[in-house]
């Protein structure tokens, strides 16, 4: 008798189980179908946002900012297609597209003299004199988003975060942290490093000369040996102030 207490309460434990797990999927159905609905429900009311507010999707570059962040958070991306809704309606893709292309040109055009690496806000200025005073405005933003539309291509194109600067890689060099860090150090100094002052960082002759022939092979920094503090100075002229104005 005992033995057949213990198969039937086995026996009913499982059917409850069961039946809390069939509740629990039903719950998790029903809640997807809800999110589904409501997202389905934001998408449409963005779409009738961004058609009142076409005009200022297209001639303001926070407006704009503001319409990327909405789109953001429900996974929508306006340049998913040329072909799609956002481009159709908007424009917005080409916009995008076309400012990629400008992207691309500025910084090929200063490659021989910033070695690959240039300030986000100094790209963003030579592509507004190169668009035009009768052109949209652009801001760092717009910039940065064809950036990550150009980053797609896997040709070298990324954004370094140096201190408080945005620094533009247009070059297919893998920067490592030692390289990030000794951009870093220059960047609180003016834009130049010396191997003592990495020697200060705890960092060893072979691993100094490592990261620096690197950077120097690149392009990113120049040798300055007349320097008045009697040491090898290196200089990286992306993280000069006013550097390469037309």
């Amino acid at each position: 008798m005992r033995r057949g207490v213990g198969i039937q309460a086995i026996h009913k434990q499982n059917q409850q189980q069961k039946q809390l797990q069939n509740i629990s999927e039903q719950l998790s159905s029903d809640n997807l179908k809800k999110i589904s609905e409501q997202l389905t429900t934001f998408k449409t009311n963005l779409e009738e946002f961004a058609l009142k507010h076409k005009k200022d999707i297209i001639k303001n570059p926070e407006f704009r900012k503001y319409f990327q962040d909405m789109c953001s958070t429900i996974g929508v991306d306006p340049l998913a297609s040329n072909k799609g809704f956002w481009c159709q309606v908007l424009g917005v893709g080409d916009f995008y597209y076309q400012l990629a292309v400008q992207i691309i040109e500025i910084c090929l055009k200063y490659r021989s003299t910033n070695g690959g690496l240039i300030e986000l806000t100094t790209l963003t200025d030579h592509i507004r004199k190169m668009r035009g005073k009768t052109a949209n405005e652009i801001s760092s933003d717009d910039v940065e988003v064809s950036i990550s539309k150009i980053k797609v291509l896997g040709n070298g194109y990324n954004i370094l975060k140096i201190d408080s600067k945005k620094i533009v890689q247009s070059v297919p060099c893998e920067l490592n942290k030692d390289h990030t860090d000794v951009l870093i150090k220059a960047q609180s100094q003016g834009g130049f490093i010396a191997v003592s002052h990495l020697s200060k960082m705890g960092w060893d002759q072979q691993r100094i000369k490592s990261v620096l022939d690197v950077l120097l092979s690149e392009g990113m920094a120049w040798i300055d040996d007349q320097s008045e503090l009697k040491e090898t100075l290196y200089w990286f002229p992306s993280l000069w102030s006013n550097t390469f104005e037309s």
